[in-house]
């Protein structure tokens, strides 16, 4: 992230700087520390009219169908939207070192010793998949959940050019409540339940489905899922006015039916904040997750 002001957020992906819209840095201003000079010269720019968005380029320069960056290890296939993504989410770098660490961990001392294996883990809304590689790259055996087939085929492409094909990772193109339910019914747990789900959308039978209505019935149904030695839950929102505190008490709520009330207090919850190389930063959302 190289600069936030006045509504707009600035990026690099790999060759490309990205000027595109963020409703939270509306507030910011380049009064007290410079903006950064790249605002000048970026290659790409997303700008939103009346409901539509569009992506223009500098120089008369091609719009590019596609480009590749690494991270940690990792490569990404980008490629501009028409939502203004570009397929990467820096404001979930902290939260994928957080997994690749809970994976890897060794049992608390006087836990009950996990299943012989490797961590099973859940993804949910799972997009391009960024968690699900962080995770398979750090051993664990992943189900990959998005009922958008694009954006599966997308994750897929990411964990080929991370050179994963090979790693234990289901893809399914499901609804992700309507295939957590079956899981439930088939008796399949799972380790740890990652998920991000949208602010808005369309569940079964096209019902038109807000997050701050279902969150806690989407808790429920995932705590079901969990194993009798679950590893972690991690859930980043979104949705304007879902607050830190209100997400981390849903998420305790939900563990509540299924562990000790002591065990399922150990909810971190907090805004995420997404931090410029300026200093200036805003609030992406906000994100719990068990254990702290």
């Amino acid at each position: 992230m190289l600069d936030l002001v006045a509504g707009r957020q600035l990026e690099r992906f790999g060759p490309y700087v990205c000027d595109r819209p963020f409703e939270a840095a509306a507030g910011l201003a380049a009064d007290t520390v410079p903006p950064a000079p790249e605002w000048a010269t970026a290659d790409l720019r997303f700008e939103r009219w009346h409901g539509h968005g569009r992506w223009r380029v500098a120089d008369d320069e091609a719009l590019p169908e596609a480009w590749t960056m690494r991270h940690e290890g990792l490569v990404f296939e980008l490629r501009p939207t028409d939502t203004g993504q570009v397929g990467f989410f820096g404001d979930q770098v902290a939260n994928w070192r957080w997994l690749r660490e809970r994976i890897t961990a060794p049992p608390r001392r006087g836990a009950a010793a996990p299943a012989p294996g490797p961590v099973r883990v859940l993804n949910l809304f799972a997009y391009t998949g960024g968690s699900t590689l962080f995770a398979a790259k750090a051993g664990a055996e992943v189900t990959h959940v998005d009922a958008s087939r694009p954006s599966v085929a997308w994750a897929r492409r990411n964990a080929e050019l991370s050179g994963l094909t090979g790693a234990p990772i289901r893809w399914i193109v499901d609804d992700a409540v309507a295939f957590v339910e079956r899981e439930t019914r088939r008796g399949r747990r799972y380790d740890g339940v990652i998920l991000d789900p949208p602010s808005y959308g369309h569940g079964r039978g096209g019902r038109r489905w807000q997050l701050a209505e279902q969150l806690p019935e989407l808790l429920r149904v995932c705590a079901g899922v969990l194993s009798e030695t679950p590893s972690f839950v991690l859930l980043t929102a979104h949705t304007t006015g879902l607050a830190a505190d209100a997400v981390g008490d849903a998420l305790k709520e939900a563990l509540g039916t299924v562990m000790a009330t002591a065990s399922a207090e150990r909810v971190l919850a907090e805004p995420v904040l997404l931090q410029a190389l300026t200093g200036r930063a805003a609030t992406a959302g906000s994100m719990a997750r068990w254990p702290r």
